[in-house]
């Protein structure tokens, strides 16, 4: 039987590193995030698996917290939610791991008809020309002069801090009144220059004009109100991906995006008038 790792109720942080839970966005299936030996991020399918029906591939196991991407010789093992994940159509799953995929996807399918989980909208995988998005879905954020991939766009982010009720906390950490970034550009170069990469600048959103104190709280991604609590804990892990620009060439964008425009007296008097 599996052990689950427990925390006294009057702990500061319930954020174990060993076994975060959560949802996958694409498929709302459970996970359960683990830190590699590199400190990236990986999502575990939640339950363990005999070793002779998974391919040698995609073994993994965790020890001491931390997954690594083998087998430990035992009859059990872990495997990577991105091999059954039924939201993914490429690379398909071996066969020996196809009647699981099923019956995830069948999971994916009850919980989209119950209302439960949306399913966000799947991305082209060849996507016809078109200029560079205003908007980057995945922006590079710099921050304490380090550069991040955020999962979503800057105004989406949304604060990981625990309430009383014990739910997310749903404040964004770009409040309306507190200071943000700027987007500027900047030069997009690799490491050690070893490869060319296809643009010579990328926009990022600086926040390194902010103070010390602001940027802290973006890195732990906590809204101004839960920044100050130090009793908050954290119901999530903060998401941001030590940027690459060699892996994460496909969200690098040549240009600023379009400010976006807010409606003034007249627009909403405009839209307020009846035919």
């Amino acid at each position: 039987m599996r052990r689950s790792l427990q925390v006294t109720p009057g702990s500061a942080s319930r954020l174990l590193r060993c076994g975060q839970s959560g949802r996958c966005r694409d498929c709302g299936n459970p996970v359960e995030w683990y830190h590699r030996t590199d400190q990236q991020p990986v999502r575990l399918h939640p339950h363990e698996l005999p070793s002779a029906q998974v391919p040698e591939a995609c073994r993994w196991h965790v020890s001491s917290g931390v997954a690594h991407p083998a087998g430990d010789g035992s009859n059990w093992c872990r495997l990577p939610h991105a091999v059954l994940c039924p939201a993914r159509t490429t690379p398909p799953p071996p066969p020996e791991l196809a009647g699981l995929r099923r019956s995830l996807a069948v999971r994916s399918r009850r919980l989209i008809d119950a209302g439960i989980f949306t399913p966000a909208p799947p991305s082209p995988e060849s996507p016809a020309p078109q200029p560079p998005a205003c908007r980057p879905a995945r922006p590079i954020v710099q921050l304490l002069y380090v550069r991040y991939l955020a999962s979503r766009p800057v105004d989406e982010i949304q604060c990981v801090a625990q309430t009383r009720h014990r739910h997310r906390c749903t404040s964004p950490l770009l409040a309306p009144d507190a200071p943000g970034g700027t987007w500027t550009l900047m030069p997009a170069t690799a490491e050690n220059g070893q490869l060319a990469l296809p643009s010579d600048v990328m926009a990022v959103y600086d926040l390194s004009r902010l103070s010390y104190a602001e940027q802290l709280r973006w890195r732990a991604q906590r809204c101004a109100q839960h920044a100050a609590s130090s009793t908050a804990a954290d119901l999530a892990v903060a998401e941001w991906e030590p940027f690459d620009p060699l892996r994460h060439h496909e969200h690098i964008h040549a240009r600023l995006p379009a400010p976006v425009r807010r409606p003034g007296p007249a627009d909403r008097a405009r839209h307020g008038r009846r035919p």
